[in-house]
């Protein structure tokens, strides 16, 4: 049934096939008791990782256009949506208060003049009379005072005239750059304040921006925006344009945070060219970063992958024995993984001979078989105690009771107690045994630490006779959906895919029963099984 359903998928399928119904056992158990799953092909494709964000268009610069001058609007010469260019009129405001001030200084001027020149001639007389001997000193210095203060009015005059005259242009309204007009605020008839003279900053007559260049502020989670930079190319849809993209480049990403429902998100800021006219301020964009990219390889469902401390839940879910499982250690551990990095399943990846047996060469790497001498196996220098416990371990093992995983686990640990003790000269103590279990997390936690390249996780493969082989392979990136196969699998293998919710829940069950099982001999009581 499954050799049909591959061969009728073919090694091209681009989607994800599912062929439900698929046997997860040899055909020796009866058919009623074999678990269904469903399984999907090894496809070649296109892989684009990106980050999705959504925010509105908005101008690059929105200029409030007021007055400087009060009174009311006689006319309007723009309307929304105009476009202007620097120095065209916009608005007439009344023009009689300015222009009565402008008489008025004009007035003040010319008495000031007058006034200045009548201060020289009485200041040269006085000059004059000072000589003769006719008027005192202290009335000359009078004159004199006189036409310093006349010549102060002066300027004053000037002054006041000046402002009259630059009061008098406010009345004009007149764009102050080329843009246009997104929001009229006045009507005719209008009475506004001056911004000049008002302490709330007078009356907002227009906005008016350029729209050529336009830009999208949107907030980027925290988890992607240390993939971002400036200057990368975007491409941002709008719905008004469902059927079209536009390019964006990143401008700048701002330094300060902003937290939304506890979520933390920076806000990203996007240029767009539009000189189209096409984007309009306050459109929904979503805009979208290409981040990596990887052509023409091999992919695989995300559920059809499996972490290495999942290995065994999921072999259960799939009708098979954990402790049958015959897989390449050395590749969960970053080793090589065959002559050509492929797929496993040799006599030497799985730790058997030729004939099937279980090669006790490769007995560590395959958790069976005698325990052999040397570095990295068992030798002498275990205690005897340690001897009594892998002795129990095995038989448990054999038996069912726990997983060979447990049995790899205390392995480390009395392997690495054991090599203390040969440097020291002491027995190892149980903070050496902790630091063996320590070493492998930490092993396990630079396998798996996020989607890089390289990444080792199990996939079981489909075999086209029913047959279910647990493959060790490396992964690239990977998106919400899928991820690359470095190596390990080929195109047009059928793969088992795994619910995530049954998979964490038979996990779960598969660690309770490990607690329980192991609750006796190391726990030192229920419950308190060896830690993993």
């Amino acid at each position: 049934m499954i050799d049909n359903a591959i061969r009728g998928m073919g090694v091209a399928a681009v989607g994800l096939a599912v062929l439900a119904g698929v046997t997860a056992c040899g055909g020796d158990a009866a058919a009623g008791s074999r678990p269904t799953f469903a399984t999907a092909p090894v496809i070649r494709t296109d892989l684009r990782i990106t980050a999705e964000a959504t925010g509105l268009v908005e101008p690059v610069r929105t200029v409030e256009v007021k007055s400087k001058a009060s009174g009311e609007i006689l006319r309007l010469h723009v309307d929304v949506g105009d476009r202007v260019q620097a120095g065209d009129l916009l608005a007439d405001v009344d023009p009689r208060d300015v222009r009565n001030a402008f008489d008025q200084a004009e007035a003040d001027l010319e008495v000031a003049q007058a006034r200045v020149e009548i201060a020289q001639a009485q200041l040269q007389r006085s000059v004059e009379l000072l000589e003769a001997g006719v008027i005192t000193q202290q009335e000359h210095e009078g004159s004199n005072l006189e036409a310093a203060n006349a010549r102060a009015a002066l300027v004053r005059a000037q002054t006041n005239l000046e402002l009259a005259r630059l009061r008098l242009g406010d009345v004009t309204i007149r764009a102050p750059l080329a843009g246009t007009i997104i929001l009229k605020s006045v009507e005719e008839g209008q009475v506004i304040q001056s911004a000049t003279g008002n302490v709330s900053g007078g009356t907002t007559l227009f906005q008016m921006a350029n729209l050529e260049e336009m830009q999208v502020r949107t907030l980027v989670d925290e988890t992607d925006v240390g993939q971002l930079a400036a200057g990368m190319e975007t491409t941002v849809r709008v719905e008004a344009f469902p059927d079209r993209s536009f390019l964006g480049v990143i401008e700048k990403i701002e330094p300060q945070a902003e937290v939304q429902q506890n979520v933390t998100m920076f806000p990203v800021i996007v240029q767009l060219d539009n000189r189209a006219g096409l984007l309009r301020p306050g459109m929904n964009a979503e805009v979208e970063v290409l981040v990596a990219e990887q052509l023409d390889v091999l992919t695989v469902p995300n559920n059809a992958i499996v972490e290495p401390n999942q290995m065994a839940p999921a072999a259960e879910l799939l009708g098979l024995d954990p402790n049958s499982i015959q897989i390449d250690r050395r590749a969960l551990r970053g080793g090589p993984m065959g002559p050509e990095d492929g797929p496993s399943g040799g006599a030497e990846a799985s730790g058997r001979t030729a004939e099937g047996r279980p090669d006790s060469a490769s007995g560590e790497a395959t958790g069976q078989g005698r325990p052999r001498g040397g570095p990295g196996g068992f030798d002498g220098s275990l205690s005897e105690e340690d001897r009594a416990r892998f002795q129990q371990l095995r038989q448990q093992v054999q038996a069912g009771e726990i997983p060979q995983d447990s049995l790899r686990t205390l392995m480390a640990s009395m392997r690495g107690g054991a090599a203390a003790a040969g440097a020291t000269g002491q027995p190892a103590g149980a903070g050496q045994r902790r630091g063996g279990v320590r070493g492998q997390g930490q092993a396990g936690e630079q396998a798996g630490a996020g989607r890089v390249d390289g990444r080792v996780a199990i996939a079981f493969v489909v075999n086209a006779d029913g047959s279910i082989e647990p493959r060790p392979i490396r992964l690239g990136l990977g998106d919400w959906d899928q991820t690359s196969v470095l190596s390990g699998l080929q195109e047009g293998e059928a793969v088992a895919v795994i619910g995530a919710a049954q998979l964490q829940a038979q996990q779960q069950e598969f660690l309770n029963r490990m607690r329980e099982r192991n609750s006796g001999p190391f726990g030192g009581g229920a419950g308190g099984g060896p830690r993993r």
